[in-house]
């Protein structure tokens, strides 16, 4: 069995580039395709036919993604690798201590089906049912890029296990090493309720509701993973990591403007139920003078 400290400067070389992947999210503020200089929209593919497409072209970006890292990167990527390094020097005494806890195994259990493909997998095809049946364009892409942000996301935290091999909590004398044969790091239950939830708060970000909501249960998944002794700590801040950037990655680099549906077209709309329109009144003939308030929900 390798030791603890042998584990972990192994795995020092891997984390790195671990937690550079989440940086492609800054690379996706235009479609990865380049955009024609008179697009015709009639002739643009749609999502539904572009999806596999879309996550070949998202894959790339993903792996390549440590080779594309900017000095402005060190803002955010330093802070969360030494964040994920300290977690990891103390994983073992942290789990060791939730682990003498059983009261809360129950309600984690339940709350980690949010993070499971069949919870959050469900989640993406209501929205995209629900768009289709309603002709609304917006919740039906949620539901689209959702569905490929679970993808990508699935794609990428099974390849990590297998590189990292960590051994979960309860796996003994061995728990917490790295390639070690295990399939802890980094929590699949986190990185996919953070990829989905990440997309919904970008289609909705002008519904602050909205974006509680999905940030608050993917929070709620990446806690109850610790919780249900399921993973360490450092392996749920890793996967929200790297779901937040794979979500916010998707939604740049796939979103599609749709005019009077909400979303980045919101000032074509007009009124939104953030913002009223105020409009002042005047009637010189009948000397009426006041002011005109439009709030749509």
């Amino acid at each position: 069995m390798r030791s603890n400290r042998t584990s972990n400067c192994l795995f020092g070389l891997v984390l790195s580039a671990i937690l550079s992947l989440a940086s492609f999210s800054s690379q996706a503020q235009t479609p990865l395709a380049s955009p024609s200089p008179t697009p015709q929209p009639s002739a643009t593919p749609t999502l539904e036919k572009q999806f596999f497409k879309n996550i070949l072209h998202d894959q790339k970006a993903i792996w390549t993604s440590p080779f594309h890292l900017r000095s402005r990167d060190a803002v955010w990527l330093a802070p969360l690798a030494g964040g994920a390094a300290a977690l990891i020097a103390t994983d073992q005494s942290t789990g060791d201590e939730i682990a003498e806890s059983h009261k809360q195994l129950n309600a984690s259990r339940i709350v980690s089906y949010a993070g499971s493909a069949y919870g959050a997998g469900g989640v993406a095809l209501t929205f995209y049912l629900f768009g289709r049946a309603k002709h609304d364009d917006r919740a039906r892409e949620t539901g689209l890029l959702g569905a490929e942000a679970l993808v990508d996301s699935g794609i990428v935290v099974t390849a990590l296990k297998e590189i990292t091999q960590r051994s979960r909590p309860l796996s003994g004398t061995s728990r917490s090493d790295f390639f070690d044969g295990g399939s802890s790091f980094p929590s699949g239950h986190s990185i996919a309720a953070w990829s989905l939830a990440t997309v919904i708060a970008n289609e909705y970000h002008d519904r602050p509701l909205v974006q509680i909501t999905a940030y608050g249960i993917a929070s709620a998944v990446s806690v109850a993973r610790f919780t249900g002794q399921k993973h360490y700590l450092s392996d749920v801040l890793v996967g929200s990591a790297m779901g937040y950037g794979i979500g916010r990655y998707v939604y740049h680099a796939h979103h599609r403007n749709r005019a009077g549906s909400g979303g980045d077209e919101e000032e074509s709309r007009g009124p939104s139920g953030k913002w009223p329109l105020i409009a002042p009144q005047y009637d010189r003939q009948a000397r009426e003078y006041g002011v005109a308030l439009a709030w749509s929900f």
